[in-house]
C-alpha cells in the first residue's frame, strides 16, 4: 500500500518538473530563436526572471517538506493532519509560484509563502511529538 504522504510529494515533483519546461519555452526566443516577435524580441523577456527564480525556490524550503515527508513514512505514522499540512503545503507551493510568476507583488508573495512556511512546522512538529 501507498503513504498517503507520496501523492502530495509526486506532485510536487511534477510541479517542479513542469516549471523546467515552462521555463524551456520562456527561454526558447532568446536561446533558439523560436517565438520571436517580428522585432526579434523575446514575448517572455519579462516574465522569465520569474520563472527561473520560482523554479530555484521549489529547490530551497520545500527541501523541509519532502524530509519532514520521508521521516513521516519511515515512522509509519499515518495522520491525517499529516496529510492535511502536506496538501496545504502543495496549495501553498502553486499559490505562491503563481503570485511569483505572475505579479511583482512581493508582499502577497511573502504572505502565501507563510501558508508553506507554516505547513512544514506543523509536519516537522508531528515528527517531533511522536
Amino acid at each position: 500500500m501507498t503513504h498517503s504522504l507520496i501523492l502530495p510529494m509526486a506532485l510536487h515533483v511534477a510541479f517542479t518538473a513542469f516549471l523546467y519546461a515552462l521555463l524551456t519555452v520562456a527561454r526558447a526566443p532568446k536561446v533558439w530563436h523560436i517565438g520571436q516577435r517580428a522585432d526579434g524580441s523575446n514575448p517572455w523577456a519579462l516574465i522569465e526572471p520569474r520563472i527561473g527564480a520560482n523554479l530555484s525556490n521549489q529547490f530551497e524550503f520545500p527541501l523541509f517538506f519532502h524530509v519532514a515527508c520521508l521521516l513521516l513514512i519511515q515512522a509509519q505514522v499515518e495522520s491525517s493532519v499529516a496529510l492535511a499540512l502536506a496538501w496545504l503545503f502543495l496549495l501553498g507551493r502553486l499559490v505562491h509560484s503563481a503570485v511569483q510568476i505572475l505579479t511583482g507583488n512581493v508582499r502577497l508573495r511573502g504572505l502565501v509563502f507563510t501558508i508553506n512556511f507554516l505547513a512544514v512546522l506543523g509536519l516537522w512538529g508531528l515528527l517531533i511529538t511522536g
